[in-house]
């Protein structure tokens, strides 16, 4: 069975405060797994990243072996097909946990999709971030 995953990350300020968004989904388009949450203060880009590696890790738990990973970023579309080169330090260590995730899948693919082909994690997200905003702890 092959599985959907959209993934999303972003932040208030780049860096600033953070949140992941994970929405998985079976042939049947039923949601099997969904998280968002806030990780602290992160760039976008190590948002995506974030939100990536915990989708892999929530798939792999799941016993998923053939996954069609959606992101609206490009950059970690293309890094993640090794089209792009990882230049910054920061997000190469985040991209070789994500390859190493990868491995483990019989058959995956990363796939951009524009933001409002993303809607759900993207909502994940802001749902976090605006928790956290509105929370009085880590102030």
């Amino acid at each position: 069975m092959r599985y959907v995953m959209n993934t999303d990350g972003g932040a208030r300020g780049n860096p600033g405060p953070s949140g992941i968004g994970i929405v998985i989904r079976d042939e049947k388009k039923e949601k099997v797994f969904e998280m968002g949450t806030y990780i602290g203060k992160a760039t976008n880009n190590q948002a995506e990243y974030t939100a990536l590696i915990e989708g892999l890790k929530a798939a792999l738990e799941r016993n998923i072996t053939q996954l069609d990973c959606r992101l609206d970023s490009e950059l970690i579309v293309k890094q993640m097909r090794r089209e792009y080169k990882v230049k910054n330090a920061d997000l190469k260590v985040l991209w070789q946990t994500a390859e190493d995730l990868a491995s483990k899948f019989k058959e995956i693919e990363f796939n951009h999709v524009l933001r409002e082909n993303n809607q759900d994690a993207d909502l994940l997200v802001n749902k976090a971030l605006d928790a956290y905003q509105y929370s009085p702890k880590d102030r």
